[in-house]
């Protein structure tokens, strides 16, 4: 039976197929992420070859860490190949050019719509079209600054320094008065660009940028993400990279995310409390996504926002629901306890479900490595709104096979239970 999907979002973590998975990250990051955090790039390079490996090792690790990234990133809205078709001009019998006669407002929007690019080319249509470009909502996409359009996608690791597109991206945000539809910057090696990094934010703060992806190309895969972007007011969409998060107890605490409605965290080095912070300063955040981690991450949900929350590849020492009133699904995917953690020696962490009552998906529950905690909602500790419920258990483990009947007297209400065995 085809059910209307409980929550709409354009990109969930895909379905985990026991045939095709997602690549893992690499084995120096999942085994020792303490090790590579804060080491620069040449004394890595001068460890791998005091191993006797290849000095290329290194490059592999961080384009596989990158294309992980780049997997999870939301699409641009605007297109360098989308099909243009001048089919239609052959329909007007007098060749009149009445798009240009459209009203303003509608011709500002269909230059939002166009990349960068393209966006500022519509100058030179007609005296028309001159001034529009100015004044549009601008979608600016660094990979479509690159020669071939962003065709190839964004650069791995090892190919020339993109400073062309970096200095394409400082150009185009000095010439544009703002404000900003959507800005993706992924292909600049920012530690090199540290003064144009800082330009940028302080720029698009003050231009109103509305949705933001900002990845960091390692190395230093924690090079610190500057403070002001959390004064930016007017981001709706927030993905950050493979960043060091501001030390927010700096912040200033009239800071906020007014508007924010999405947020992806990937592969950042955070503390606990810099994840409470943004949580609580975002008082309309309905998606949560954290695809991987470098450090070891306490998820705890006090948000009366959050309908969404999906985690994939990081470590984590616990998730506790303590407030999440509209909280409707909870999926995780591929999280293991964090190394130096306390609950790392038994490679088992917990899940507490507290004040949810509107949850009704969740998973991957994994019993024999996961421990499940209801504290809030049933004398029973019961979930009665869960309808969907994901498992991953090993059947050849004795001890996990054990354990799943008392995971699902959780669930008294399931609907439809999906199995997966590793």
């Amino acid at each position: 039976e085809k059910k209307k999907p409980l929550l709409h979002s354009p990109h969930f973590l895909p379905k985990p197929n026991p045939r095709r998975r997602p690549p893992p990250p690499p084995p120096a990051a999942m085994d020792e992420p303490q090790v590579i955090i804060g080491t620069p790039r040449s004394d890595m390079l001068a460890s791998i070859e005091r191993n006797g490996r290849h000095p290329d090792t290194l490059d592999l690790g961080s384009n596989m860490m990158l294309y992980m990234v780049y997997r999870y990133l939301p699409a641009p809205p605007v297109s360098p190949t989308a099909t243009l078709s001048l089919a239609g001009a052959s329909w007007v019998p007098d060749g009149v050019d009445r798009i240009s006669l459209l009203p303003d407002v509608l011709l500002r929007d269909i230059i939002s719509r166009l990349p960068a690019k393209d966006a500022a080319r519509t100058a030179a249509l007609a005296s028309r079209w001159r001034p529009l470009w100015r004044s549009a909502p601008l979608s600016l996409v660094d990979s479509h600054l690159l020669p071939d359009g962003g065709a190839s996608g964004p650069f791995i690791i090892g190919s020339p320094s993109p400073r062309a597109v970096t200095a394409a991206v400082s150009s185009a945000l000095a010439a544009h008065p703002g404000p900003f539809r959507c800005v993706h910057l992924t292909c600049s090696t920012m530690d090199e660009h540290r003064g144009e990094m800082a330009r940028w934010i302080d720029t698009l703060v003050a231009k109103g940028v509305q949705e933001l992806v900002f990845v960091n190309r390692p190395w230093p895969i924690d090079l610190r993400l500057p403070a002001a972007l959390f004064s930016c007011a007017s981001l709706t969409r927030l993905y950050l990279g493979v960043w060091r998060l501001p030390d927010t107890a700096a912040v200033p605490r009239g800071v906020s995310f007014p508007n924010l409605r999405e947020l992806g965290l990937c592969w950042n080095v955070m503390e606990d409390r810099d994840l409470a912070f943004m949580l609580e300063r975002s008082p309309v955040l309905e998606f949560l996504v954290i695809m991987a981690s470098q450090t070891g991450v306490r998820v705890r949900l006090v948000s009366r926002s959050l309908r969404c929350v999906q985690l994939g590849h990081t470590f984590l020492e616990n998730i506790d629901v303590v407030e999440a009133p509209h909280l409707e699904r909870l999926f995780q995917w591929q999280t293991v306890a964090a190394a130096g953690s306390r609950v790392m020696a038994n490679r088992s962490f917990r899940i507490k479900i507290g004040n949810a009552p509107k949850l009704r998906v969740l998973g991957y529950l994994k019993p024999g490595e996961q421990e499940l905690v209801v504290v809030a909602g049933s004398k029973e500790n019961i979930v009665p709104s869960v309808q969907i419920l994901a498992m991953e258990v090993q059947f050849g483990a004795r001890n996990a096979v054990k354990k799943v009947p008392g995971f699902l007297r959780c669930f008294p209400n399931l609907e439809t239970l999906h199995v997966q065995s590793p």
